[in-house]
C-alpha cells in the first residue's frame, strides 16, 4: 500500500538559538525550511553550535518531547517520546513566536532556546539551511556543564589558577570562547543545503 505523501510548506522561518544560562549568551541566527524534520533540524542545531554529536539530544514543545524513541521507556514507566524522523518543523512550530527546548548531552544538560523570530517566503537566491549571524563559540564537550564550562574559563584565563595548565592540557590548546565565523558555520551546512535543494525537487 502506498504512502501519503505529506504536503509540506514552502515556508522559511529565522530562528534564535541561544544556549540557555550562558553569559555573556551563546546563541544563533538561523534560516530553516519549515519541511525540516526535527531529525535533520538537530544535525543543523549540532553544526551550527558546534557540538561534535557525541551525545543524545531530545526536543521539548510545550509538553511534548521529541527525539529518538526507546522502547525501554514504557516499562520504566517515562512518558512517550514522538519520533523526530516523522515530526516536521511547521507541525511544532508553526507560527512566530513559538517557542522550542533542545536539550544536547543529558550528562552535561546543554539546553538551548529555540524562537520563531519570523516566518518569511523562501528567497530563490538563498540556500537553506543557513546561518545568518551569532555569538562566541560552544562549550568544549564533557567539560561538565554550565558550571564546569565557567570554571573551565576561570582556569584558563588565569596563569596562576592551579588547574591552568591541566585545563589547557586536557583542551589541547588554546580555546577562545569569543571564536566565531558565520562563514564556517556555513561551510558546514553546505551538505545539507544541497540535500535540502535535491529533496524539494522530488
Amino acid at each position: 500500500m502506498a504512502t501519503k505523501k505529506i504536503w509540506i510548506p514552502q515556508e522559511i522561518y529565522q530562528l534564535k538559538l541561544t544556549l540557555r544560562y550562558t553569559k555573556p549568551p551563546i546563541w544563533r541566527r538561523l534560516l530553516v525550511p519549515a519541511g525540516l524534520t526535527l531529525e535533520v533540524m538537530h544535525d543543523v542545531l549540532q553544526l551550527a553550535m558546534g557540538w561534535t554529536d557525541s551525545h543524545l539530544h531530545e526536543f521539548r514543545v510545550g509538553q511534548k518531547r521529541y527525539g529518538i524513541p526507546d522502547p525501554e521507556d514504557q516499562f520504566m514507566g517515562l512518558p512517550p517520546v514522538g519520533n523526530e524522523r516523522r515530526v516536521h518543523l511547521f507541525m511544532v512550530l508553526g507560527k512566530a513566536g513559538a517557542k522550542a527546548n533542545y536539550t544536547y548531552d543529558f550528562g552535561d544538560g546543554w539546553e538551548h532556546a529555540i524562537v520563531v523570530e519570523k516566518v518569511m517566503q523562501p528567497d530563490p537566491g538563498i540556500a537553506y539551511p543557513v546561518c545568518l549571524d551569532g555569538k562566541r563559540q560552544c562549550p568544549p564537550e564533557d567539560c561538565g556543564g554550565i558550571p564546569g564550562y565557567y570554571d573551565l574559563l576561570a582556569a584558563i584565563s588565569d596563569p596562576a589558577h592551579k588547574e591552568h595548565e591541566d585545563m589547557l592540557d586536557w583542551l589541547g590548546g588554546d580555546y577562545d570562547p569569543e571564536a566565531f565565523s558565520v562563514e564556517d558555520i556555513n561551510a558546514k551546512l553546505l551538505p545539507l543545503q544541497r540535500w535540502w535543494a535535491r529533496s524539494e525537487k522530488n
